[in-house]
């Protein structure tokens, strides 16, 4: 892990946020756009068709220092330029100018250089897990704007960011009881307060309410919801920043949040809210079916008021010592990717052995699910937590967010595998695979990646293993074009698994 400067000068700090917010802007613009050229003084160099312009860049899977060629010479890039650069290049492939996006992409560059600043005067959480969540200074690695927080003032979210290891506790309130629209197990909410009598306890995070405060003022003013304190307690935001966890009471909660934060508005959408418990319950159900050790962390029930249905809603989500193995610690597989001090991965002497044990634990569930349940479980990197024992090696897996997983009654077989191998191979097994390979020169994931998938008998897996493509998402073209989130749209990336 780097060291850090307590005191650092604005001009390193400037520098260094320009570094984390090139890299996934760079990763998108090449696996979406870029023509790949020979390389250009040992660099990797490339075209972009639309204006015809070459660009190179130092290559890995965070490409860096990106440089443009013009009047006969290689010209530096900062973030502001390469910006310019991307939006250029893409108003000429589509023709659309872009709406909100290239602002998004400064505002995550200027959010990062926010969290680094904030870092210097955090400590970071003691518990690895904790540590984890809130590692990642990156985020997802192919986003034009993965840190953008909705271009709100620094000070509206910083005291929530996980990345600034924040924590804070729940404004309560309460909903006068013929208001309260609920569903499945909450009883954990009940235990967070006390409500006044004829009212329910409704936790809610401090940004939401402070998003959506003028238009709850006609119920504080009826009577419909009233303020009774905050939290004796903090909480965590995780990874996800609307989703926090306390982990005396071991009980995570999930906010809407009216963000857009990377592809979509962080809202609990009524329309997926009403869907939750059917598809939780087929996701509960086939984790006790495969009886182990892989375990799904289920969204047991959510509580909301009907006046502001999408704005308060809370769901509640199982904790973890529940599920965990005996003795082994959980740690979110994003923080593996992107690094965190204590990290197992990077801390690994044999990658081989390592590397098998991960995909022991994380690959059989995710098949086995689809397959024999009919549940497409979201398992990219921010939906999964590895459990590793004292030594560091994977023994246990856990699956969450019932909100992202599809059911294959809903959709056709073919779209649900699509999605699933780019959550999971794409997504995740990619990049625990690069990170390892990153720490490890010379080692090749990728062979055993193949044994493993190929030990399982989904009809499936034989034309995965034989394609030269795999799919990719097009969260550049995604986002430019201003399509749901929801719509993923993917361009063929080659296979690593081909004849590995």
């Amino acid at each position: 892990m780097e060291r850090v400067d307590l005191n650092p000068p604005a001009g390193i700090v400037g520098r260094r946020a320009d570094a984390y917010a090139a890299a996934p802007l760079l990763n998108c613009l090449l696996r979406e756009v870029a023509e790949p050229l020979p390389d250009a003084d040992g660099r990797p160099a490339y075209r972009l068709p639309g204006t015809g312009r070459l660009l190179r860049v130092r290559p890995g899977r965070r490409p860096a220092d990106p440089e443009l060629y013009a009047a006969g010479a290689w010209h530096r890039l900062g973030h502001t330029e390469l910006v310019k650069l991307v939006a250029e290049e893409l108003r000429r492939r589509t023709g659309l100018a872009g709406g909100d996006l290239p602002a998004e992409m400064i505002d995550s560059r200027d959010a990062v250089a926010a969290l680094l600043t904030a870092r210097t005067r955090a400590s970071a959480p003691e518990d690895p897990y904790l540590r984890s969540e809130q590692s990642l200074i990156t985020g997802h690695p192919c986003h034009p704007a993965p840190k953008a927080r909705g271009g709100g003032p620094v000070a509206a979210w910083l005291p929530y960011a996980p990345e600034a290891h924040a924590r804070f506790p729940l404004v309560l309130l309460g909903v006068r009881e013929d208001q309260v629209a609920e569903e499945g197990d909450t009883r954990a909410l009940d235990a967070l307060g006390t409500a006044p009598p004829g009212y329910r306890l409704l936790p809610a995070h401090p940004w939401q309410l402070g998003l959506v405060a003028d238009g709850l003022a006609p119920a504080f003013a009826d009577g419909r919801l009233v303020r009774i304190g905050t939290t004796a307690f903090d909480t965590w935001p995780t990874a996800a920043i609307r989703t926090v966890y306390e982990p005396r009471r071991d009980l995570f909660l999930k906010f809407s949040l009216d963000v857009r934060i990377t592809n979509d508005i962080r809202r609990l959408w009524r329309h997926d809210l009403l869907e939750l418990r059917r598809t939780d319950a087929a996701a509960t159900g086939a984790f006790a079916a495969m009886g182990g050790p892989a375990a799904w962390l289920s969204d047991r029930g959510y509580r909301t008021a009907a006046f502001a249905f999408e704005e308060l809603a809370v769901l509640v989500r199982d904790g973890l010592r529940g599920h965990l193995r005996g003795g082994a610690t959980p740690l979110l597989a994003a923080g593996l990717a992107e690094g965190f001090e204590g990290s197992p991965l990077a801390a690994a002497s044999d990658p081989q052995a390592w590397w098998e044990a991960y995909l022991r634990q994380v690959v059989p569930p995710a098949l086995t699910a689809f397959g024999d349940h009919g549940v497409v479980v979201e398992a990219h990197l921010q939906n999964t937590l590895v459990a590793v024992d004292r030594a560091g090696t994977p023994v246990q897996a856990l699956f969450r967010d019932a909100e992202g997983a599809k059911l294959l009654a809903d959709v056709s077989r073919a779209a649900g595998w699509e999605r699933l191998v780019y959550c999971l191979v794409v997504n995740h097994l990619g990049e625990i695979a690069a990170a390892l390979a990153e720490h490890h020169p010379g080692f090749d994931p990728w062979p055993a990646a193949r044994r493993e998938l190929a030990r399982h008998d989904l009809p499936e897996i034989p034309a995965l293993l034989a394609a030269p493509t795999l799919p990719g998402k097009t969260n550049l073209l995604l986002r430019w074009t201003d399509a749901d989130g929801a719509a993923a749209r993917y361009l063929p990336l080659p296979n690593p698994l081909l004849g590995g």
